[in-house]
């Protein structure tokens, strides 16, 4: 039985899907194909590299950075959010929280990050083979909301957010051949997606991108028709969707960091449900939800000191391959992170804390 996880993004709503996949490493839970739309790309792949804690600060952290996102930006580099700092600066194997990009070759999941082509509005699906050390591109490409970002280019390619075009890829992971999967959303399931600010964003890129803008308009119907499609398969038994039930009033770029962490926190609760659904019970370490993201190997503001780099790095290399086919302390979530503004002090290694060896789901 072939699985899937489908991380569908949201801005800094994201945080909630960051939880989601903490815990999933905590019970040591793999997938054969993993996808991700926008930020959800960015999730994806430090779930797949097995680097617990890594997206949080990305999220409560880095976003308060001038660098980040800021009307400075928008200014001198034309995009309010500035995609290099983020996947690049910060992710390279020399930045202050770098990717691990070869634990991510390591693990034999199959990767997809979705954009969308500027000039044409048609969807692209990168793969495993698109990223390189220190070139995420293809996440960048993903992440490009329009107006905010300019579009990023890839290969020649201008592109834009995965949203525009496959907001909620569950075909995809259909036709690569999953029989069950799990649907990340990171607003409430029931909630309909309303199309009038994508058609706001819509009329200030239409002229120099058309198709663009036409698929954002459509964006909404395409989400509402996708949801209500993985409502039926949920009933059929071959998707879990995993909601809030609220949003803790987090939108697309909030920078409320009590919000975000209370979100975060929802997605380490919910993520339990994710056992259920495989039967699990025992055989990964759920136990009780206990409803916060976990304190992981990093320091006081949540960045990986070179020791802890090397402590990780041991204990990918100790999880097994496996041959497929085809293609927090008290206070919440992230309080370890930010305990003291100037903190910059190693958190203290803890078993409770270790990845586990990740069962494939079968």
């Amino acid at each position: 039985m072939k699985s899937g996880i489908i991380d569908v993004g949201g801005g800094l709503r994201g945080v909630y899907a960051a939880g989601v996949f903490d815990r999933c490493l905590d019970m040591g839970v793999a997938f054969d194909v993993c996808i991700g739309v926008s930020a959800g790309s960015a999730n994806v792949v430090s779930y797949m590299a097995g680097q617990k804690g890594r997206n949080y600060p990305f999220y409560t952290g880095y976003p308060f950075r001038r660098e980040y996102m800021s009307l400075g930006n928008l200014l001198f580099k034309k995009s309010y959010l500035d995609l290099d700092y983020i996947y690049g600066t910060l992710s390279n194997a020399d930045g202050e929280n770098p990717l691990d990009y070869q634990a991510i070759l390591r693990n034999p999941a199959e990767f997809v990050a979705v954009a969308t082509d500027a000039r044409t509005g048609q969807a692209i699906y990168f793969g495993k083979d698109d990223l390189r050390q220190d070139d995420y591109s293809v996440l960048k490409a993903s992440s490009a909301i329009p107006v905010v970002c300019h579009p990023y280019s890839v290969a020649g390619v201008p592109c834009f957010d995965g949203a525009l075009s496959d907001a909620v890829p569950l075909r995809r992971a259909l036709d690569a051949g999953c029989d069950r999967v799990v649907l990340v959303l990171t607003r409430p399931k029931d909630l309909l997606r309303k199309p009038g600010k994508d058609e706001t964003l819509a009329r200030l890129i239409r002229r120099r991108y058309p198709m663009a803008a036409q698929q954002l308009c459509r964006r909404a119907e395409r989400y509402n028709r996708s949801v209500a499609e993985a409502k039926r398969l949920e009933e059929a038994g071959r998707v879990c969707i995993i909601a809030p039930d609220d949003t803790c009033g987090v939108d697309t770029l909030t920078k409320d960091r009590e919000a975000l962490k209370r979100l975060c926190e929802k997605g380490c609760a919910d993520a339990a449900k994710i056992g259920g659904f495989w039967g699990y019970g025992g055989m990964c370490k759920i136990g009780a939800a206990r409803g916060r993201c976990e304190k992981s190997d990093r320091n006081a503001e949540g960045y990986d000191t070179p020791a802890d780099r090397n402590l990780g790095a041991r204990r990918i290399g100790a999880v097994p391959a496996v041959a497929r086919t085809g293609g927090a302390q008290s206070g919440g979530p992230g309080a370890e992170f930010f305990p003291r503004e100037t903190s910059k002090t190693a958190a203290d290694h803890h078993p409770d804390h270790a990845v586990q060896p990740r069962q494939r789901l079968l």
